[in-house]
């Protein structure tokens, strides 16, 4: 017998399976999805909110003529930075307690810190009572990180998970550029208590929204699992064919974690991923670019940096918007191929720009005086290099974090992304003017345009495209076989 004729029954029944899930994907309702969405990306806002306090409310604290809250240039960068030393713990913390008491009580346990920690900032009469409180939204800020990508994802099918995914950067920046804004006309305590509402908002809406699918198959709880679908899928769909492919992927996976698990490609592929993206997503230069943000309008000619920064906050909320609406047309690896290009390229003219604002090329924090024709140069590359970061390697990593992983493995493998995401940062954040006194600022953007060209090639070669693919086909994937 031909080998064709043996293998064409195995074929038609795949190419059945696939027109059977599009039938199935045809008859989905998606409104309460787009809910559950919403209710859970108050988080990602809140912690948009956190990382753009720091901004309007330090010039307020150093101003401040109560010796025992004003802030000093030291005490106000601990200010700003302690908040990365909370996420990272948080996000250690959220791999655990996601596994233990599921995806939705953890979206709702994280509301806890944040509102918490906006209280004792609003009450604080010192120092230590400010540090608390950043430290106490930091930790929520992480156990955001790695919850609400993970519950979106699980809760979503293929054809939306890519745009659903990105809303959670897209609540991100959003929350900096509302922190911003809100600076402009509140003070530093008011600021907080206007930071506080989204947390809260996400706890009422959380209470009437369902857990993921895959959690509570994992667990057992197949009847409440089948209710979940029906609530997110709308009454024209059944539940049991999503049912049936989840727990057929889980049974190939096992249910318990053990170190020989690390030997899995299922498991330390999508993990070195993960990590690999996170950590090529601060070494691409944002916070430097930030950092260098107020000088370079000043340079401009810019009255109010204050103003300036919700500029370059709401270019952030445009493009990130625009990735959201592309991710899941474009694909993952062309828009962050393309971000990549962009960032490669600003960060490299941003090099240029140094070099030549420094004629003796001194590692000097600040640019010295240029021609005044070049601050166009320094705008542009900012510019690009904003847009190049909002449409991928702002986005992407988290949404890539929460589709590789298999369901055992999600908890622990997204907590050391985040542990790696957040860890990355503070150390690039505090040793960058160390860089800059070795490399200068010329040589250090040119690095990070190096490392931006890396993150290209590795792109290229090591990131799968997650476009259109279900959880399960994804797993299926780095198992190196064909999943219908």
């Amino acid at each position: 017998m031909d080998r064709d004729d043996v293998s064409r029954p195995l074929l038609g029944s795949q190419n059945e399976d696939e027109l059977e899930h599009s039938s199935y994907l045809d008859k989905v309702k998606n409104g309460k999805l787009y809910l559950a969405t919403f209710a859970a990306i108050l988080g990602p806002l809140s912690f948009g909110f956190v990382l753009g306090y720091s901004s309007p409310a330090i010039p307020d604290l150093r101003r401040i003529p109560d010796p025992r809250m004003q802030l000093d240039p030291e005490e106000a960068s601990w200010f700003g930075s302690v908040v990365t030393i909370g996420a990272a713990v948080g996000g250690l913390f959220a791999g655990w307690v996601v596994d233990k008491i599921g995806r939705k009580l953890t979206v709702m346990f994280c509301a806890m810190p944040y509102i918490f920690g906006f209280t004792i900032i609003i009450a604080a009469q010192n120092h230590w009572m400010l540090y608390l409180g950043r430290i106490m939204t930091g930790v929520a800020s992480g156990i955001t990180s790695l919850v609400v990508p993970l519950y979106i994802s699980e809760m979503a099918h293929e054809r939306v998970r890519g745009t659903m995914g990105s809303c959670v950067q897209l609540m991100v920046v959003t929350g900096i550029m509302g922190a911003y804004v809100g600076g402009l006309f509140l003070g530093w305590r008011w600021l907080a208590v206007t930071s506080s509402v989204p947390p809260a908002l996400m706890l009422v809406l959380m209470c009437f929204m369902p857990e993921t699918p895959h959690f509570l198959l994992a667990q057992g709880r197949r009847a409440e699992a089948q209710e979940a679908l029906r609530f997110l899928r709308g009454p024209g769909a059944s539940p049991e064919e999503e049912c049936a492919r989840i727990e057929g992927a889980m049974q190939d996976q096992g249910n318990s974690l053990g170190w020989s698990d690390l030997k899995d490609p299922v498991l330390y592929k999508p993990l070195g991923i993960g990590i690999v993206m996170m950590l090529f997503q601060q070494l691409t230069g944002i916070n430097a670019i930030m950092f260098y943000a107020e000088s370079i309008f000043e340079k401009a000619h810019f009255q109010r940096s204050d103003i300036a920064t919700v500029i370059v906050a709401s270019i952030q909320v445009v493009f990130t918007a625009l990735a959201a609406l592309l991710m899941d047309r474009a694909g993952r690896k062309a828009l962050l191929i393309l971000s990549g290009v962009a960032m490669t390229i600003s960060t490299a003219v941003f090099g240029v720009y140094f070099w030549l604002s420094n004629p003796n090329h001194s590692g000097a924090s600040v640019p010295g005086p240029a021609p005044p024709d070049l601050a166009w140069l320094a705008l542009a590359s900012m510019g690009l290099f904003i847009t190049g970061f909002a449409l991928g390697w702002g986005p992407t990593p988290w949404l890539v974090m929460s589709e590789i992983f298999p369901t055992r493995g999600r908890g622990l493998g997204s907590s050391l992304c985040v542990l790696t995401n957040w860890a990355s940062a503070f150390i690039v954040t505090k040793t960058f003017h160390n860089l800059m006194d070795v490399l200068t600022s010329a040589g250090t953007f040119w690095l990070f345009s190096c490392l931006c060209a890396v993150n290209i090639l590795f792109t290229i070669f090591f990131v799968p495209e997650t476009k259109g693919k279900s959880l399960e086909q994804i797993q299926a994937h780095f198992k190196g076989v064909r999943h219908s």
